[in-house]
């Protein structure tokens, strides 16, 4: 197989490629973004405050608004950074990665910070109405990883982005009637492919040029033949 030929075949392959990875960055910013702001919107712990004389326990339940607060701003600002993936390109869409990988980051931070032991029971104590002690506190042994695992989840597709982003397809330029490019019909199928790619149409009539001989030119063809005809009626 020569050089040429190799080159068109690696063509659509790599295409391929890009689409199957740009897909799949935003399924993974999409589902982390989403798994994150359900686990955030869940009780992350439950326990008893002791109080002192004959009282019995206070239950106390702990949300994870209470504990890790900033977890679930950073599941709608990485929502909407799906969009942001979608209409950006090159180092701008490598920018847009970045701040994904950022927003999944801060979010394992602040669910590792909110969630150990001595920080949920100084939570519980301060929400406790009357001076006691927090005893029997377990944190849910479900959302709290849930939302670990969507932020790590966040940081591996925005640095998945960030490396490359840039190769992905564009969307803003694909649908565009104005810049896509016109192009000869041909039969071979690696050309009529790159033609469907660029969002030309390859079985559509080509463009005259006036400096072809026998080109077609402006206004001639069959409507001017059916105008002429009329008017000699």
């Amino acid at each position: 197989m020569s050089g040429p030929d190799v080159t068109e075949h690696a063509r659509p392959r790599a295409a391929d490629r890009a689409r199957r990875e740009y897909t799949l960055a935003l399924l993974a910013t999409a589902v982390g973004a989403a798994a994150l702001l359900a686990a955030t919107s869940q009780t992350w712990a439950r326990g008893q405050i002791t109080l002192p004389g004959p009282v019995a326990p206070a239950p106390v339940e702990l949300a994870a608004g209470q504990v890790s607060p900033t977890a679930a701003a950073m599941g709608w600002v990485s929502l909407a950074a799906v969009a942001a993936l979608v209409a950006t390109r090159g180092w701008t869409r490598r920018a847009a990665g970045l701040l994904v990988a950022v927003f999944g980051a801060v979010a394992v931070i602040d669910v590792w910070r909110g969630t150990r032991p001595g920080h949920l029971v100084r939570l519980a104590e301060r929400q406790a109405t009357a001076a006691g002690e927090a005893g029997g506190l377990a944190p849910d042994p479900v959302w709290p990883w849930v939302a670990l695992a969507a932020g790590l989840l966040l940081t591996a597709a925005g640095l998945f982005a960030v490396v490359r982003g840039p190769a992905w397809p564009a969307m803003s330029s694909r649908y565009d009637r104005h810049s896509a490019a016109r192009t000869d019909r041909s039969d071979h199928p690696a050309d009529l492919w790159k033609s469907l790619d660029s969002g030309a149409d390859p079985t559509a009539d080509p463009a005259p040029d006036p400096g072809v001989p026998g080109s077609p030119a402006p206004g001639s063809g069959t409507t001017s033949d059916d105008n002429a005809h009329l008017k000699e009626r």
